[in-house]
Parts: structure tokens; C-alpha cells; sequence
């Protein structure tokens, strides 16, 4: 779970400065124009949150042999900020900072936990972080330079770990509104995810799988034969957009896709949508460990919801909690290991600004 955020004790960018030695006597026309030129020849600030740890150090490394070609590239356009995380929940103390600083973009450089935890960083107590020092009308933006193992968001658009396709991507500018998923455990505190969150076999999954990483992809593999050692399915109790509670049996995983893929490339939630105003929920009941051998190019290719056992549903909201409670069925959200249940899910439409 994401730990309580550090305050930075230095500022991310320089706040503008402003001159109290203007002439008295300056018409209204001519402020409003002297305005506009200043606006329109502002240069942007770029925030780079950068994982070097990334991809067993690879990250690091293609980083170093990116920044020349990004700074040329946006040499025009803004100012670049470099900042290296060295920690875990680095990531979304820089965000925070940034934001506040206003940041006109903060770029994830790095794999899907690193995205994780700067989506984390554009939120603070429930809340959206804002500006200190620039009008209602600004918002910071969020891009992506996928460079980590399993790259799992980037495959809903189609992206590769081509860094050169992903800065075209920023330096083009297009942007949409991109829903981000919340979550909420027993304490209350709000945490949020942008790619999918999961419950059971899949999270114990994902928790083990982070101590295989050294291994690149087959660490999912590792992850998912350690879960299955002692797994056994449970009847989980679930309310639906503050509907009434429905038991569901033998309950194998459970997954919220706010987009399509996890586990290294399994395209769990196929018709999730980031831009749609809602979740993909996917449900597996009593599923077995010869299940998953025979059914797995099924899950993988997103084409399991017509498979026995395997239903889904689309919800703005949805709590999920044990029936006999024995906290012990994780929970996890972009690969990262939340907690246990209860747990609600719910969606922020549109939320960010995202380089598309």
C-alpha cells in the first residue's frame, strides 16, 4: 500500500516572480496585450520522473541514451526537469511537488509501478492536487515513456517500449481526459490505480511475482505457480453502484480493469475502456490449476468471457468483501500490492490530462 507521502523539502520548479516596479500609469488595453505576449512566448515546464531501478537497471541506462534526442527534440517547446527516484514513493512526492510547482506535464519514465505511483502523486487526501500559483484554468498533464518490464498499460493503446514513439507522442500534444480508478480499504484512506486492480489468486500472484523480477517476464510466471501453492477459491460478497450485497461462489480472481492488460501482457479486462466513464469487471469462479494450463492463451488473448466460470460486468462502483472474514485474500492495484479485503472501487471519469 502506498505509504503516507513525505513532504520535499526543495521545489521542483521555480515559482514566477513578480515585479512590484511596474509604471502607475499603464492602460488596461495594454496589460491585457502585454498579457498575452507573455502567455503565448511562455515556455512549458516538463517534469521527467525517472526510475533507474526500472527493468533490472535497463531503464536507468536507455535513459541516459534518451536525454540527449529529448532535449533536442523539445529544445523549442520547454524547459526540461530531470527527476531521478531513489526510493520507493518517490515518485509520487516529485508528482506532488510538480504539480503544485505548476508543471505543465510530469512524464513516467519507467514501467507500470512507476505510472502507479505518479497517477498517485496528481491526488492528496482525496483530493486533486492544484497550483499554488497559476489560475483555476491550469492542469498539469500526464505522459508516459514505458521502459519497464511489463509495460502493461502502454498495450491497451497499442504502444511499444519504443521511447522515440512516446516522445513523438508528447511533443505532438494531443491529449484526452483519462478516467483513473480510486480504491478505498478498511481505513478510508484513498488510493488510486489507472490499469487495473485485482483481488485473490491474481494479486497473491502479482505480490509474489515482484520477488522474481530479476527474471523479466517469466517473474509472472514464478509469481503465479508460487499463488496457486495452498490457493483455494472463496465465496466473496460484492455490492454493485451501492446496490444491494450478491454472494459469489468459489471466487478464483477478480479483476477492475480501467484498461485491458496485466501479468506481463494477459489481456484480463478486454473491453475496458480508460476513456469511458467506467470499469471492466471480470469475475473467475472455481477455476482449478489445470484450468488456468488449458485456458491460457484464452486469457491472454482476451477472448476468456464466453469461457465457463468467467463472467464480467461494467460498474462506476463496486465493494467486494469476504463472506466468512479471515484478512487474508490480497488485493493489488497496477502490480502493487494494496492490502487486503474489504475494499471498494470506484471511478473518477476523466480525471487527468493524457498525452494519447
Amino acid at each position: 500500500m502506498v505509504a503516507p507521502a513525505t513532504p520535499r523539502p526543495s521545489r521542483i520548479l521555480p515559482r514566477a516572480s513578480h515585479s512590484h516596479s511596474q509604471p502607475a500609469a499603464v492602460g488596461l488595453a495594454s496589460d491585457r496585450a502585454a498579457a498575452a505576449t507573455v502567455s503565448s512566448r511562455r515556455r512549458r515546464n516538463f517534469v521527467f520522473v525517472v526510475n533507474p531501478s526500472g527493468a533490472n537497471g535497463r531503464t536507468g541506462n536507455q535513459w541516459k541514451q534518451l536525454l540527449p534526442h529529448l532535449r533536442t527534440r523539445f529544445a523549442d517547446q520547454c524547459d526540461i526537469c530531470e527527476c531521478i527516484t531513489s526510493a520507493p514513493f518517490d515518485a509520487i512526492d516529485i508528482t506532488r511537488e510538480a504539480v503544485k510547482d505548476g508543471a505543465d506535464a510530469v512524464i513516467a519514465v519507467g514501467g507500470d509501478g512507476t505510472l502507479h505511483e505518479v497517477v498517485n502523486g496528481f491526488f492528496c487526501k482525496g483530493s486533486p492536487v492544484h497550483a499554488l500559483d497559476q489560475g483555476p484554468d491550469h492542469s498539469t498533464a500526464l505522459g508516459l515513456i514505458p521502459l519497464g518490464t511489463g509495460s502493461d498499460f502502454a498495450r491497451t493503446f497499442g504502444w511499444t517500449n519504443d521511447p522515440h514513439e512516446a516522445i513523438d507522442r508528447i511533443v505532438r500534444g494531443v491529449k484526452s481526459k483519462l478516467d483513473i480508478g480510486m480504491m478505498e480499504g478498511p481505513d478510508g484512506n484513498p488510493h488510486y490505480f489507472v490499469n487495473v486492480a485485482d483481488i485473490h489468486l491474481s494479486a497473491k500472484a502479482g505480490y509474489f511475482s515482484s520477488m522474481y523480477k530479476r527474471f523479466g517476464n517469466l517473474c509472472y510466471v514464478f509469481g503465479a505457480l508460487r499463488a496457486f501453492w495452498g490457493h483455494s477459491n472463496r465465496d466473496l460478497r460484492i455490492k454493485v453502484n451501492g446496490g444491494e450485497w450478491k454472494t459469489i461462489r468459489k471466487v478464483t480472481a477478480l479483476c477492475i480493469g480501467n484498461a485491458k492488460y496485466f501479468g506481463g501482457g494477459m489481456k484480463i479486462t478486454p473491453t475496458a475502456d480508460p476513456f469511458g466513464g467506467d470499469l471492466e469487471v471480470v469475475i473467475l469462479q472455481d477455476f482449478k490449476w489445470h484450468d488456468f494450463l488449458l485456458k491460457l492463451h484464452r486469457l491472454y488473448g482476451g477472448t476468456h468471457l464466453s469461457v465457463t466460470g468467467v463472467s464480467s460486468i461494467r460498474v462506476q462502483s463496486i465493494e467486494v468483501a469476504e463472506k466468512e472474514v479471515s484478512a487474508d485474500i490480497f488485493v493489488q492495484s497496477d502490480g502493487e500490492h494494496f492490502g487486503f479485503l474489504p475494499t471498494k472501487f470506484s471511478v473518477l471519469p476523466g480525471a487527468v490530462d493524457f498525452f494519447c
